[in-house]
């Protein structure tokens, strides 16, 4: 996270300006690709916002900071992270509120915060976007980052309250339309989210696994089995620790998976693969064998179909054969 909220204009990976997001909102525009209006947010902790709505969401983080998710209903791992962040936010006692966008109904805010995965973490403070993280993250990792905003809110003077019990549903508008019920989960999926809410990680790899051998095409438990690996080899350990240990030693095969881990973690993909196939040529045989493991798990994380899991497996292939 960036230590000082950036200039207008400046924010997530470049240039940031939600000024046009703004105006929209107050000239009445309709929202694109079905996104659906929400109430004005500050009715509760916990909200959706999308295009339409997102004016509100800025004057809100003049007075409290607003952590924004944004995610996806295909995506399991962000229905994770909704979840952590939810819990952790509520924890803080209504001086962090948490806006959760739908990137398949909030094209335009996803291309403003210039998301490059699901799910995005990003922070508004007095109007300004922070830039948070990418991906799923241990709750203690979010914790920190969370401190640490709450900290650069106070240097900026935004220090309001949000009560929990305000009046109003910050979900929807009296008359909108309900939100689609989503089906529920198989029991196994169920049993592995209900382990991972309570940060129970070997339970979850283990539910995962059991619907695996169920049903070997389970492509959805095999990614959700790697996802709660990398969750469980993260748990416990800080960036900075992680982050020493790899400059320290860089000839530490566990320091080097660690960071790219983390690395993965946070969103950056590329940084995580290059990490570990620049190491590849110079182990031996049972390290290549570990590291070529490991890729193969990343790329159930990122997603087989993910354009830099493709070029991270032909050259995989290449130092294989």
């Amino acid at each position: 996270m960036t230590n000082e909220i950036p200039p207008s204009g400046a924010g997530l990976r470049g240039a940031v300006d939600l000024s046009a997001l703004v105006q929209r909102q107050q000239q009445g525009a309709a929202p694109e690709h079905g996104a659906h209006s929400t109430s004005v947010p500050g009715d509760q902790v916990v909200f959706e916002t999308d295009d339409a709505a997102f004016g509100h969401t800025l004057e809100l983080s003049r007075t409290v900071p607003v952590v924004v998710a944004l995610w996806a209903s295909w995506s399991e791992p962000s229905k994770v992270l909704l979840g952590s962040l939810e819990r952790l936010v509520r924890a803080r006692d209504g001086r962090l509120v948490l806006a959760a966008v739908d990137s398949d109904r909030s094209p335009q805010l996803v291309q403003a915060l210039q998301a490059q995965s699901i799910p995005t973490v990003v922070a508004l403070v007095a109007g300004q976007p922070v830039p948070l993280f990418a991906g799923v993250q241990p709750d203690d990792v979010i914790g920190q980052v969370f401190d640490q905003l709450l900290e650069l809110a106070a240097q900026h003077g935004v220090t309001g309250r949000i009560e929990a019990g305000e009046a109003g549903a910050a979900g929807g508008t009296e008359g909108a339309s309900a939100e689609p019920v989503e089906p529920p989960l198989p029991p196994l999926h169920q049993e592995a989210y209900d382990a991972i809410e309570r940060g129970d990680y070997d339970a979850a790899a283990s539910a995962y696994r059991t619907a695996i051998a169920q049903d070997p095409r389970d492509s959805l438990a095999t990614a959700g089995l790697a996802q709660v690996n990398l969750l469980g080899r993260l748990k416990g350990k800080t960036l900075d620790e992680i982050r020493s240990a790899a400059a320290s030693a860089p000839d530490d095969l566990d320091a080097q998976l660690d960071v790219a881990d983390l690395d993965l973690s946070g969103g950056h993909i590329d940084d995580a693969f290059d990490r570990l196939l620049n190491l590849f040529s110079t182990l031996d045989a049972d390290d290549k064998k570990l590291v070529r493991e490991r890729i193969v798990e990343m790329f159930e994380v990122v997603g087989t179909d993910d354009p830099r899991v493709a070029a991270a497996r032909r050259r995989l292939a290449s130092l294989l054969y």
